[in-house]
């Protein structure tokens, strides 16, 4: 474990360092963030039938997107890997002494951990002093902001196992490009990122149910702001965790099968 948790914590110190980039996915997410919020107020009013989230619910549900993006993004890539496998420097990998998806998995874990830090705390510091309809709300109750937070963790976890999926894909296509692009759209669409999921019709939100991808973006958002309960948020975390293990368990399972059969070359 002292191996995971040094790799955990060079790699969290090292995302720490790219404050300049930080700075301009601050300006990014809020521009974006007014962007969603206008069509989605224009929507609301013309519509002719009532959304079930509300309209403050919806601006927390869009700031939660923006500050958070590095934690639900699965475009979110790291391209020394993708590099690695590609160019055959994997064969590096294959000599340390550590279980490679799990080293895999750390690294990933703590990049999006450090982009987050830099890009979240100063956009709240933000939205929640902004005026009428854009100032994003409180947390619904004390329950639900604890059991955010929780579902907000383990959403990450989910989203850093499907993206290790992507890279092992990667083994077989050798296409990072292919791979990211193909996972990430219908990750975003079915996380809610693109529309959210109560604003869906009823049999689509039927399918995003059924997939693990609303689980890191969609459900922690709506525990925040009180749209699902705190009894619903319960079973919710549940099937979070449920999910995490099914991910790994096959991510663990296509990596052996990617490593019994990688081939390098060179001089």
């Amino acid at each position: 474990m002292k191996a995971y948790a040094s790799l955990w914590r060079i790699r969290f110190i090292n995302g720490l360092q790219y404050r300049a980039a930080a700075l301009a996915g601050i300006a990014t997410q809020l521009f974006f963030g007014f962007v969603f919020m206008m069509i989605f107020m224009a929507y609301y009013e013309n519509s002719g039938v009532s959304p079930d989230l509300s309209i403050q619910q919806l601006v927390t549900y869009v700031w939660l997107q923006q500050m958070f993006v590095a934690f639900i993004m699965l475009w979110y890539r790291d391209n020394e890997l993708f590099t690695m496998i590609t160019g055959g420097n994997i064969a590096y990998e294959l000599c340390r002494p550590v279980n490679m998806y799990v080293f895999w998995f750390v690294k990933l874990l703590a990049q999006r951990m450090a982009s987050a830090l830099l890009r979240s705390l100063p956009i709240m510091l933000v939205v929640f002093f902004l005026p009428e309809p854009y100032r994003m709300s409180l947390p619904d109750s004390p329950a639900s902001f604890g059991l955010f937070l929780i579902a907000l963790m383990l959403g990450l976890l989910v989203v850093v196992a499907i993206s290790m999926l992507i890279y092992i894909s990667v083994f077989w296509t050798m296409s990072p490009v292919g791979s990211t692009l193909m996972i990430a759209v219908i990750g975003e669409f079915f996380a809610g990122l693109i529309i959210p999921v109560p604003l869906m019709p009823d049999w689509l939100q039927s399918i995003v149910y059924a997939l693990p991808f609303r689980f890191t973006a969609d459900f922690p958002f709506r525990v925040y702001s009180g749209h699902i309960p705190v009894n619903e948020a319960i079973t919710g975390i549940g099937l979070q965790l449920l999910w995490i293990l099914a991910l790994a368990v096959v991510g663990q399972w296509l990596m052996r099968r990617a490593l019994r059969s990688v081939i390098v070359q060179g001089g």
